[in-house]
């Protein structure tokens, strides 16, 4: 199973979106800071399953309907930093989706997530994402899961991975910085699974956007 995540710079690198589909493959697409309203249906085999409808800055996932069932989808609102309540970025931070192989019948499912930006606390995000986790878990009855995205995170990165594990879940970072702007570099976006291989997690090469794509290879199972 391959899954695309790029954050898109305010639509941006949306042009870009039609080719990476094609070239990787892909079984779903996890999209942050695109245009819902202006996101294509379809790309290819991949289908716009839910985006985000509030958000300045705003969320989508696609999947591929010629090899999945979309069984449920869910936005999310979750906590706020200061910097959300002021500028008003996004009011959903999380969507997921519930999907099942139409073959094999086998369930899993997709979050696409969007952590607040630098300006806040990494206690903020770890909030974020230990809350989006949780959803997550639920919206799939404990299904196996993944959740890409910007998770806006580079540093002091031992304390995050450390409570995500302790939760249960794994992490994985690509092999390259995701982000280079301003002098600034890391790995902002990246992966966390429960109940998958994460058995290559690629950084592709840099678009339009201030992120660069990541490339994840997954397989169902530990």
């Amino acid at each position: 199973m391959k899954i695309l995540s790029y954050n898109l710079l305010k639509h941006r690198a949306s042009s870009e979106l039609q080719e990476l589909a094609e070239i990787n493959q892909l079984d779903a697409l996890c999209l942050q800071e695109i245009n819902v309203g202006d996101a294509p249906k379809r790309l290819g085999e991949l289908e716009l399953i839910i985006g985000t409808e509030k958000n300045r800055l705003g969320l989508a996932i696609y999947l591929n309907t010629q090899k999945y069932d979309a069984v449920n989808s869910m936005s999310y609102k979750l906590r706020d930093a200061t910097y959300d309540k002021l500028a008003k970025p996004a009011h959903e931070r999380l969507l997921g989706v519930v999907a099942r192989n139409s073959d094999t019948r086998e369930q899993f499912t997709v979050g696409s997530f969007h952590a607040s930006p630098l300006t806040a606390l990494n206690k903020i995000r770890r909030t974020q994402i230990h809350d989006g986790l949780s959803k997550l878990d639920t919206l799939g009855n404990s299904s196996p899961m993944v959740m890409l995205g910007d998770y806006n995170y580079p540093l002091f990165r031992k304390r995050l991975e450390t409570e995500i594990h302790s939760m249960g879940y794994n992490v994985k970072f690509s092999d390259s910085h995701t982000y280079k702007n301003y002098g600034v570099r890391g790995h902002f976006d990246f992966v966390v699974s429960k109940n998958f291989t994460v058995s290559a997690l690629t950084t592709l090469r840099r678009g339009r956007s201030d992120h660069l794509p990541i490339l994840a290879k997954l397989e169902l199972g530990i």
